[in-house]
């Protein structure tokens, strides 16, 4: 495991250390849960296309016949 030093100003640290109690953990505790969270997301691309598949993987009856009137889709005359 590799240790390292990060600067930042008092007041981040001041705030930082709020949300860290406020989470009955420690500010390094923080860090070290973003910076594992932050390396092992997904590229955009990916990300999105596996939403895409999520997504279209829940639609099952949509059809032609169910599409909005123009009206309807721009919620005109209500």
């Amino acid at each position: 495991m590799k240790n390292i030093t990060v600067s930042v100003e008092e007041e981040i640290y001041r705030r930082a250390r709020i949300k860290a109690a406020e989470r009955d953990t420690s500010v390094s505790a923080l860090v070290k849960n973003f910076l594992v969270e932050l390396s092992s997301e997904e590229p955009d691309a990916r990300r999105l296309e596996r939403a895409e598949r999520e997504l279209r993987a829940r639609i099952r009856t949509f059809t032609a016949r169910n599409r909005l009137s123009r009206d309807d889709a721009h919620e005109r005359g209500r």
